[in-house]
Formats: C-alpha cells, sequence, structure tokens
C-alpha cells in the first residue's frame, strides 16, 4: 500500500493568508527552517494499481492534482486516477475541494457518513451545488468498524471508526456531536494483512480506539496543536484546542504519550498541522522533542509504504 500526502496543514494552509506568527512570518522571509504546506489530504492505493483513494478534498486540490502526476495518468481525454472521495468529516478544508472536481463526466463517487452528508446538504450544501454538475453517487459509511471496498481499488480494504472531535462550526451538531461527526480509517492492504490507521481530527483516544491504533503497521494522527492553550497564548482565539476537537502534542494524556505507548513497529505521524504549531520550525526545540520519541512530520508530497 502507498499512502501519498497531497497536504499536511491544517486549515489555512502554511504560511496562513492572513497570518504573521513567527512560524507563517519566517517561511515567507526564510528566517525559520519550514516547508510551506497545503491542507490536509492523503490519496491511497495499493502497490500496483494506478487508481487510488482520495480522503478529503480540501481547497488546495487543484494544485495538489498538479503536484503529483500519478493523480492525472492521461490514459483519456479526460481522466483521473481519483476512483473516489472518502470523507472524514464536514470541515471546509476537508470537503469544499469537492467544488473543483465538478467537470466529471459521471457523478462522483463519494463516501461520507450520514451526519457530514446532512451538513453538506443543509449547512453547507457542497453536494447540492454539485447536482447541477456532475452530480454525486454517495455510498454510506457507518463508523462502527464494519468493512467496505472501493470499486476501482483493488486490494485495498476500509473501516470507519466514530471518533471524539467536533463537528464544523456550521453544523447543527457542533457542541451537540453526534457518532460520525468524525471517523477515524483503518486501511488495509488485502494481500499483506498491513495496515494504515488515518485521524486527522481527534479529540481524545478511548482505549477501543488505542486497540485499533496498536494493529495498525502505521498512524497518521491529529498534528493540529503543541499545546492545549496555543492558540490562547498568541492572543488568536479564546478556545483551546481540546475544546475545538484536537488532542495537543505535549501535555498529560497529550498525543505524544499516547503514541509512546504504541508497539515498536509502529510507524507514527502527524498529520493536519496547523500554522502556528512549534513543530513546523525544523530547528524548533518541539520538533527535536518528536524524533527522541520516534514521531515524524508529515509534509506535503511524502511518500509512505506500508
Amino acid at each position: 500500500m502507498r499512502i501519498t500526502v497531497l497536504g499536511s496543514a491544517a486549515g489555512g494552509g502554511f504560511p496562513q493568508w492572513n497570518c504573521n506568527c513567527r512560524n507563517c512570518a519566517g517561511v515567507r522571509t526564510g528566517a525559520a527552517k519550514a516547508k510551506p504546506r497545503t491542507q490536509s489530504s492523503i490519496f491511497v492505493r495499493n502497490d500496483v494499481d494506478i487508481d487510488g483513494v482520495l480522503f478529503n478534498a480540501s481547497p488546495d486540490i487543484l494544485e495538489q492534482i498538479r503536484s503529483h502526476p500519478a493523480l492525472q495518468p492521461a490514459r483519456a481525454v479526460r481522466d483521473t486516477a481519483i476512483a473516489g472521495v472518502v470523507l472524514m468529516d464536514g470541515q471546509i478544508d476537508h470537503a469544499t475541494g469537492l467544488f473543483m472536481l465538478r467537470e466529471r463526466g459521471a457523478p462522483l463517487p463519494l463516501w461520507c457518513t450520514d451526519p457530514v452528508m446532512q451538513d453538506l446538504s443543509e449547512g453547507n450544501p457542497v453536494l447540492r451545488v454539485l447536482a447541477h454538475y456532475c452530480g454525486v453517487q454517495r455510498e454510506r459509511i457507518v463508523p462502527d468498524g464494519s468493512s467496505f471496498l472501493v470499486p476501482g481499488v483493488a486490494g485495498l480494504g476500509f473501516r470507519a471508526f466514530a471518533l471524539d472531535s467536533k463537528a464544523a462550526p456550521y453544523s447543527p451538531h457542533r457542541e451537540a456531536p453526534v457518532p460520525g461527526d468524525n471517523v477515524g480509517m483503518l486501511i488495509t492492504d488485502t494481500a499483506s494483512g498491513r495496515s494504515a490507521f488515518y485521524a486527522p481530527g481527534l479529540g481524545a483516544i478511548t482505549p477501543a480506539l488505542f486497540d485499533i491504533m496498536c494493529a495498525a503497521d502505521a498512524v497518521l494522527v491529529d498534528g493540529t496543536f503543541w499545546t492545549d492553550d496555543e492558540m490562547i497564548g498568541l492572543g488568536l482565539s479564546k478556545k483551546t484546542a481540546r475544546s475545538i476537537g484536537h488532542l495537543p502534542q505535549s501535555g498529560v494524556g497529550g498525543m505524544i504519550e499516547w503514541l509512546d505507548k504504541l508497539p515498536a513497529r509502529t510507524r507514527r505521524l502527524l498529520i493536519h498541522i496547523n500554522n502556528t504549531n512549534p513543530i513546523l520550525d525544523e530547528d524548533s526545540a518541539e520538533r527535536a522533542a518528536l524524533k527522541q520519541h520516534g514521531i515524524e512530520v508529515c509534509e506535503d508530497g511524502m511518500t509512505i509504504e506500508v
């Protein structure tokens, strides 16, 4: 199985268009050793197939396709290697790129949960707008660990699990979460049995979820914030990381503490990294701390073979 990181940043990308925090200013001027990043998305296929699955369609999807020729194999006048799109949630940075895929000649195969379907039909009616263009062939994700396949992508199986996080701000469930607002995905190579767990939005880890992570050969999980009060400390928000559905890396019960408990064989990666997170600076003490714990920071264009 081959995972291509199309985008590794949280909403707004890096640098964020209107932000002059130390990271954003530093990457613009070259004062910080950091790489620009687009908004988070991955493309997954088995080792021999051309076609694969796009997980999340970020607003940067056209740039990401241009940067990765494998997504445009040019077998016909109009072509794509995207056999289907799987949404992990209904957030702006994960769903509005669907607009950019509207030129398809057939309905777009789209997998999402019922709450996400509702949000993208009502609060942010992306799917209703697409009905005027290519249309959408929606397939239902049940976030209870049931397995499903994506036609056209042989050799890969998928299982979705409901996560403790937050629905999009425009969702009616924002402050009253329901199962399926956010999912984590276990992606398995059916030939080798090897697997990866993907959860770009993750507010808390339960024992049951941790068991699933332990069974995976690689985990790509929420890397949004370093500290719980990161945005508060910078004067950019009055909300903590946990209150908006993201488990910070540092501190008691943080992501580092959980990742340290994984089996030694498990590859650990952070994705969906906010522009304020000091781990973006490759010379930072925080980045050095991650290295000591054997945790990698995803960057655009990275290929992960599982």
